[in-house]
């Protein structure tokens, strides 16, 4: 089962969406995170309806419509959606050219085209944006709002733009009341958090009702609702004009509040651990809210980042606390305005200030960094805050666009000699645009000579193809030799067949560490004596070794020789050239201390080097696993079976240790076939044979070892374990 991770406090880090716990869950956490949320919504609400030119009520018909449908519809639960930030200066311009009646009418069509663009499955494009650019939106956008809700603090009003809002902070007459009401928030929203059991009240809406308390009585700033919620509604009706303006208002709108709801959907996903957004089913909820605030006289509704963090950072865990913010605002509004008015704005600027920084996230900055990615987010942050959400997100994807071209462009190219001729080593992804740099490596090589080309490629276009391709032909037709060596993957040889690059292909060639030889290594025939022993496939072998596999491995092969030597298991197999014992365990350099004969034998007592590197393992080493590993088609369990071993040789001397196996195998039944419960039987023989030796003995029965049997079927590449109580097979459980 699938724990959801804890919830960290703030957003900017990831908190749990996990399971909602019925009625006691949206109790616990989504019902104070509902409450956050609406008292951060009404004044954003109307705010942007000021903005635009529009009734204020408009804004907080479109918050409660986004609360409410968009909430119970949303694909990404944790969004919050109300009146769209990134549609002010569009919706100032169409209520200007049309009205607002016609411009609700033109929000009610646009919805219809979003639920259009759902249906069709469009929201999944958003997928493709690249992580830094979503992580520079949102520390763009929280910056933004931080330097609004600054504003707010010192005294003044948020404007619509950062510009606007710098200005005002460098021009607003300071009011301190305001300054100490927003230092009061900012400070119980830092500390609240730190106090014990602290979590199971929200630190915003603390802040908010210590704020409201403290300055009871003083001149500030406070929420200041309409007398009459319901003046300025007005019916949508259609717009006057040429069909193509009323067109392109229409897509404009869809296209804008889809983008933004988009977004910040792929955004608030990096805040939690929670289920992923459903990006198409966010797009027909946010179409469906838009035409029903529309048919109501809203303003254009999109998922918001303010919001939606502050939900994040509030502890909501599912839609209802979206759901539920859209409630409040419907009942406060209408019935309960009174009590909001009492609310000071610089402590709801406090909250906002504090969660949009927190936005800004310094751990991710490092990690871009470190990854190469940091200028796409660098770009995408300068271009929100200073021209927008749309314009930032697409100078960043721009940027890291071109990142990603210029990565494609760096393929590695180096011409080495060897003693019968050269070999060029290519590395990286090779386009068209970095062709060139290659040809001119290959150019280099001299005329006549045996040439590797020796390819580690993650792609390879046709246009750079053609370029390896001609420079081979015209190479080979003035003499030369030119040997294709694909390592990873089989790009070139898959073009020379016709198939296209981006056709699903059988899996690519075995790593060289664990393929068999004559798997990458071509026989050539020998011309010259003093090569004769580079045609030795073990020497190849040593040699590939020392190139390309000796760097990755010789950090950790030089502590392990510092530190000695410190196996874990002593691992006893057959000298079978098939069973590879760091392949079938996943082990590497000092986990293992093997022992290999024919048979895989532990004779009881009867062989002096079996019986050293046991007492060796676990009296000096103090291993804490003795593995006797069998395999099938084992040569020398044909041997016992058909007897084969000539007498008086060194294998039929040896095979005598073997038959007590063979009586255990006689002596009891099993479905499988002859040699495999041979092998089986074998094996549990040998373990038997091991508690003969009295280190062994000793060490089990002190539980500092255990003992352990394993069979390896070669053809299906398949380890079992070993019951050595009934000589019986069973799967290999993690």
């Amino acid at each position: 089962m699938n724990r959801p991770r804890p919830t960290k406090s703030h957003a900017g880090e990831h908190t749990t969406a996990g399971p909602p716990g019925g009625l006691v869950g949206v109790l616990r956490h989504d019902l104070p995170a509902s409450v956050v949320v609406f008292l951060v919504a009404v004044p954003l609400s109307m705010g942007i309806a000021a903005a635009t030119g529009a009734p204020l009520v408009t804004g907080l018909v479109s918050a409660v419509v986004g609360g409410l449908v968009a909430g119970a519809l949303s694909g990404a639960p944790l969004a919050v959606s109300g009146p769209s930030t990134g549609m002010v200066v569009i919706t100032a311009g169409i209520v200007a050219e049309h009205g607002w009646a016609a411009t609700a009418a033109i929000t009610l069509a646009a919805g219809v085209v979003q639920v259009v663009f759902g249906l069709v499955k469009l929201g999944r494009v958003a997928l493709s944006l690249s992580p830094a650019v979503v992580h520079g939106m949102l520390a763009g956008l929280g910056l933004s709002i931080a330097v609004g809700q600054l504003a707010v603090v010192l005294g003044g009003t948020a404007a619509t733009t950062v510009p606007d809002n710098l200005a005002r902070v460098l021009t607003t007459e300071v009011s301190w009341t305001a300054v100490l009401v927003g230092a009061l928030t900012v400070a119980v929203m830092l500390l609240w958090p730190r106090l014990p059991r602290a979590a199971l009240v929200p630190a915003p809406l603390v802040a908010v009702l210590a704020a409201t308390v403290a300055t009871g009585g003083l001149d500030v700033a406070r929420v200041d609702l309409p007398d009459d919620p319901l003046a300025g509604l007005v019916l949508p009706r259609l717009p006057d004009g040429g069909i193509g303006g009323v067109v392109f208002a229409v897509l404009t709108v869809a296209v804008v509040v889809s983008v933004e709801s988009l977004l910040s959907a792929v955004a608030i996903d990096k805040l939690h651990d929670g289920p992923r957004a459903d990006l198409d089913r966010e797009l027909v909820a946010q179409g469906t809210a838009n035409a029903v605030a529309g048919a109501l006289g809203g303003l254009p509704v999109s998922a918001a980042i303010a919001r939606s963090s502050a939900n994040v950072a509030a502890g909501g865990r599912t839609r209802a606390s979206a759901v539920l913010h859209g409630l409040w605002i419907a009942v406060f509004v209408l019935a309960l305005g009174a009590l909001l008015e009492l609310i000071p704005l610089a402590a709801l600027a406090g909250v906002l200030l504090v969660i949009a920084l927190r936005l800004v996230d310094v751990r991710r900055m490092r990690a871009l960094w470190r990854h190469g990615e940091f200028s796409a987010y660098a770009v995408t942050v300068l271009g929100v805050v200073a021209l927008g959400l749309v314009e930032g997100v697409l100078m960043g994807v721009a940027v890291a666009a071109l990142r990603s071209l210029h990565r494609l462009t760096r393929t590695s190219v180096r011409v080495e000699a060897e003693p019968d001729g050269y070999r060029v080593v290519v590395r990286g992804s090779l386009v068209f645009l970095g062709a060139g740099r290659l040809v001119r490596g290959l150019r280099s090589v001299p005329l006549g000579q045996r040439v590797v080309l020796e390819l580690h490629l993650d792609f390879l276009d046709h246009g750079a193809y053609e370029a390896i391709d001609e420079w081979r032909t015209g190479y080979e037709r003035l003499g030369g030799q030119v040997e294709v060596d694909e390592v990873h993957d089989t790009w070139f040889s898959k073009a020379t067949r016709g198939i296209p690059a981006l056709r699903k292909t059988p899996l690519s060639p075995l790593p060289r560490w664990f393929a068999p030889w004559s798997h990458w290594q071509r026989q050539r025939a020998v011309t010259v004596p003093r090569q004769r022993e580079d045609a030795d496939p073990m020497i190849r072998g040593m040699h590939e070794f020392e190139r390309t596999t000796a760097p990755l491995v010789r950090p950790f092969l030089a502590e392990l020789a510092a530190q000695g030597q410190r196996p874990r298991q002593l691992f006893i197999t057959c000298a079978d050239s098939r069973v590879v014992p760091n392949l079938i365990t996943t082990s590497g350099p000092g986990d293992l201390f093997c022992v290999r004969n024919i048979g895989n034998l532990v004779p009881p007592g009867g062989d002096h080097s079996v019986g050293a590197a046991i007492e060796y393992a676990v009296e000096v080493l103090a291993v804490e696993t003795v593995a006797v590993c069998g395999h099938s088609d084992c040569g020398a369990m044909k041997a016992l079976v058909n007897g084969s071993a000539r007498p008086g040789s060194q294998l039929h001397e040896w095979l005598r240790a073997a038959e007590p196996s063979l009586i255990r195998f006689h002596a009891a039944e099993s479905d499988l076939p002859v040699l495999e419960h041979l092998a089986v039987a074998n094996i549990a023989q040998q373990l038997d044979n091991l508690m003969t030796y009295p280190s062994v003995r000793e060490a089990v029965a002190a539980g500092a070892l255990r003992l352990v049997g394993m069979y390896f079927d070669i053809s299906e590449a398949r380890v079992y374990l070993v019951d050595p109580t009934r000589a019986a097979l069973r799967p290999v459980h993690t």
